[in-house]
């Protein structure tokens, strides 16, 4: 070796404190972190303070993190010693993201002193994500160049845990003590080593002499077993945790009952003081097994699995006698959160969620991090237990779905920023694995989709830890030959703030319903249409005849298509054929006319038209989703909106199959405003009798953007997605009440059929208005109860849909100063018109009650 070589080995060694623990580990080394594994805090205590001490009087600077229930390990007011204090209640990713912030900040060569690691057991209440805070942050440390020191306690910690620290660290060393005997024993250090180094070693006059004497160690160690036979197996604290609760359900003890109900709730249910509330009042000890038995990995189950079991709950304990039997059983398995930080430490992105979660970083880093996530392998523990879990739904059509830990909550719906998948589930066993794979990759990476990050934004949740839960779910539903699907399924909110009819009590609630897999019912449907009844009055349509009915029923049903192994839509009159066994005759009527003429042009029939009057009129389909909706809002003591499937018997009586539930996003109801008993016709933008909703409605109009139709039926397909993105950009511009107007319907993905914007486009605006133009190839599409419906209710846009050739509608577009009525351009350009109205303000005012909508120039 070199002088140079020397010296430069010499400038990366670091010093113990100790002399003698300097000589047996080679001392340290610029880069190393230290694990000691004790039974007795004082021994890790004993080594800490001359490793700061020795630290600090090489002028190092030294950063406490203090984060242990134990008492601190540094006093403040010592030199060189900053004390940094973290609350790990806040969950694992909050934790780990503020110490990886600080390492940033305090930068290369700094020496850090941690507490015992053990103690975060009583945050997180899992094994697991020590492990992963560990490997974390351990190379975070060695790359900049730090000396870091941490504790545990290994019978605290399962053998998984350990050995993954053990992998990740450079030293680790373990103190043996039985009674006054005290031994340690390195057990790893990296790039170093002596014949005598891995053996015990006892401290005598400054030094640590090895334990050479073989009966002597082993009799040590057989004292230390003996001591801890009756201490638990090195199991997961989760583990241990969930048999605390199999002991209070055998004890049959209130107090211990409550104490382990109120720690289980706090780590698997929710944070959410509200839902921990209706948890607490409907969840048992039982349940919590129950879910334990059905999960995979540790941490929350999320806001959708909590919502959908927490009113399964409410139902059966409310209203036994009706619940018991027409409350189909669910078939449900959960992905807990922590699997989420599993995948992204295993796949070693967590440097790339810290650059994500900076604010410069929150929107441009999520397409790449998006990406990897797609790309990413699942740990093996995990890809054991879903192979169990397929083992379980045989070959049923499963449904992956978000759960997050936000989601579903109490003004957070995030209603169709996640995704959900479907899977046929079909084909050998390695195939299905490799779909319910690919997933949960899916649903990961939609916590990166612009949409989901935006949503966050505004809600002041983007710095709030959410972790992705899943929610796994065999699909209610038969077969038909190739096609697998429920009988029905449907949204239902318990209360109406979209009535179309003045005798319409919001409070009696609606139900938007289709045939067939409930997507139809949740989404936007393009060129399709669900059926939506006031809960009240189930056969009062907004139609004005019979033909207009079925014109505006549903044609198109979403189905799992067994031969194509995906989602399909397939048209209801080729399935009628195709698959004799559904229950039409209960859910639709034939239409006669359409059937004679079929049968006179040879075409195969009956026609079937999904009016549902069937089932209105014929089951207890009516009153039991009311009593559902009743007994859940007294539940939730708040409206809620469910998603749910029909089973019908041979008699086409229900059974509910609820898939979710969640608070119902409701604008306030406002007291409603006086509408002016007469308005001069040239100051009059348009007046609806219904069609509107967002309650009693009293705003003042600052800037109006309009989409003039004429322009835009004359652009092409890009340049309509130009259109849209133009309106986001002047959305963005101004934090004016806007008022959007647009042909079609806004938010579509079909150009053809509107306005292709996204919702985080038009977040920013206060009213969005569609109205049917271009001779009714666009028309408006309320979708109460949809996605799309849920995102204008919590960001508080109130809707209008205008019809002007209706007998109820007046539209006057070129009331608005300085609108272009022949435009000779067709650019994307414009095709759009802003006008600044903050001189001469319009006046939106809507009378919920008597469904009357004007908007007005105020004098």
């Amino acid at each position: 070796m070199t002088q140079a070589d020397g010296n430069s080995q010499d400038e990366r060694r670091v010093s113990t404190g100790l002399t003698g623990l300097d000589d047996l580990l080679d001392s340290l080394r610029i880069g190393d972190n230290v694990v000691w594994r004790i039974s007795d805090l004082d021994d890790y205590r004993r080594f800490v303070t001359p490793f700061i001490e020795s630290a600090a009087s090489a002028g190092r600077r030294i950063i406490y993190l203090r984060f242990g229930q134990h008492p601190p390990l540094v006093s403040a007011g010592q030199a060189n010693i900053h004390i940094e204090s973290i609350d790990a209640l806040g969950g694992f990713e909050a934790f780990t993201g503020r110490v990886w912030r600080l390492i940033e900040e305090h930068g290369r060569g700094a020496f850090y002193v941690c507490d015992c690691l053990s103690d975060l057991l009583n945050a997180w209440a899992t094994d697991a994500m020590v492990g992963n805070f560990f490997r974390v942050v351990c190379p975070f440390l060695y790359e900049l160049e730090t000396v870091a020191w941490f504790a545990l306690y290994p019978d605290r910690h399962s053998r998984t845990t350990l050995d993954r620290i053990r992998q990740t660290t450079q030293v680790m060393v373990d103190v043996h003590r039985l009674g006054e005997d005290v031994q340690i024993q390195p057990i790893k250090a990296w790039r170093r080593q002596s014949p005598t180094m891995f053996l015990p070693h006892r401290e005598q006059n400054g030094h640590f002499i090895p334990v050479t004497d073989s009966s002597d160690a082993t009799r040590l160690q057989a004292g230390l077993e003996l001591a801890q036979l009756n201490r638990q197996p090195l199991l997961d604290y989760w583990d241990r945790l969930f048999l605390q609760v199999a002991h209070a359900l055998e004890a049959d003890d209130q107090e211990q009952t409550t104490d382990v109900l109120n720690r289980v709730l706090n780590v698997l249910i929710s944070r959410d003081p509200r839902m921990l509330d209706l948890a607490k009042r409907y969840l048992s000890l039982e349940d919590l097994l129950a879910i334990r038995t059905r999960m995979i990995g540790s941490g929350y189950i999320g806001g959708k699995a909590t919502g959908m079991l927490i009113a399964r709950s409410i139902l059966l304990a409310n209203q036994p006698d009706i619940w018991q039997e027409n409350l189909e059983p669910h078939d449900s398995s959960y992905l807990g959160s922590d699997a989420y930080y599993a995948f992204l430490v295993h796949n070693g992105l967590w440097p790339a969620i810290m650059r994500q979660r900076s604010a410069s970083g929150y929107l441009p880093e999520a397409k790449n991090l998006r990406e990897r996530l797609l790309a990413g392998q699942f740990p093996p523990e995990i890809r054991v237990e879903l192979e169990r879990l397929l083992d379980h739904y045989g070959q049923y059509p499963i449904l992956v779905r978000s759960s997050s830990l936000q989601e579903d909550g109490f003004g957070n719906a995030f209603a169709g920023k996640y995704d959900s998948v479907f899977l046929v589930n079909q084909g050998a066993p390695e195939v299905r694995l490799s779909a319910l794979e690919d997933a949960i990759r899916q649903v990961y990476a939609s916590t990166m989709s612009e949409d989901a990050l935006v949503y966050r934004k505004q809600r002041g949740l983007d710095q709030r830890e959410e972790p992705m839960a899943l929610l796994i779910q065999r699909v209610n539903g038969r077969f038909h030959g190739r096609y697998y699907l429920p009988d029905a399924a449907g949204v239902g909110v318990s209360r109406n703030t979209f009535a179309w009819d003045s005798n319409m009590d919001p409070a009696a609630g609606m139900v938007r319903l289709v045939m067939g897999l409930g997507t139809r019912a949740v989404d936007r449907i393009e060129g399709d249409h669900a059926c939506v009844m006031a809960l009240d009055y189930p056969s009062r349509q907004p139609f004005r005849n019979q033909d207009e009915t079925y014109r505006f029923s549903q044609h198109l049903l979403d189905t799992l298509d067994l031969r194509e192994g995906k989602l399909a839509t397939h048209p209801l009159s080729n399935l009628a054929q195709e698959a004799a066994s559904l229950p039409l005759s209960h859910l639709g009527e034939i239409d006669r006319t359409a059937s004679r003429r079929a049968h006179e042009l040879s075409l195969p029939g009956p026609v079937w038209r999904l009016t549902f009057q069937p089932l209105v009129r014929k089951s207890q389909f009516i009153g039991r989703l009311s009593n559902l909706l009743k007994t859940l809002e007294a539940g939730y003591q708040h409206p809620v909106d469910v998603e749910f499937t029909l089973h019908l018997n041979s008699e086409g009586e229900p059974t509910f199959n609820l898939v979710q539930c969640r608070p119902l996003a409701t604008i306030g109801e406002t007291k409603a405003a006086a509408l002016p008993s007469e308005i001069p016709d040239q100051q009059l933008l348009f007046r609806t009798r219904g069609h509107f909703m967002g309650g009693n409605i009293n705003l003042s109009i600052q800037r109006v953007i309009r989409v003039d139709a004429t322009v835009y039926s004359r652009l092409n397909l890009s340049q309509r997605y130009e259109v849209a993105h133009l309106v986001g950009e002047q959305i963005r511009q101004s934090d004016d009440k806007t008022m959007l107007i647009g042909p079609g319907r806004w938010g579509t993905s079909s150009p053809e059929l509107g306005v292709p914007v996204r919702f985080a486009d038009i977040a920013g605006a206060s009213v969005l208005v569609e109205v049917a133009e271009m001779d009714g190839e666009m028309v408006p599409d309320l979708s109460y109860g949809s996605h799309f419906f849920q995102d204008l209710v919590e960001t508080e846009i109130a809707y209008v849909a205008l019809f002007p050739n209706g007998r109820n509608c007046i539209y006057q577009p070129d009331r608005l100063p300085g609108t272009i009525t022949h435009s000779t351009q067709f650019s994307p350009e414009q095709a759009i018109q802003a006008f600044d109205l903050r001189t001469k303000p319009l006046q939106l005012t809507g009378d919920v009650v008597n469904q009357d909508l004007v908007c007005y120039f105020q004098n």
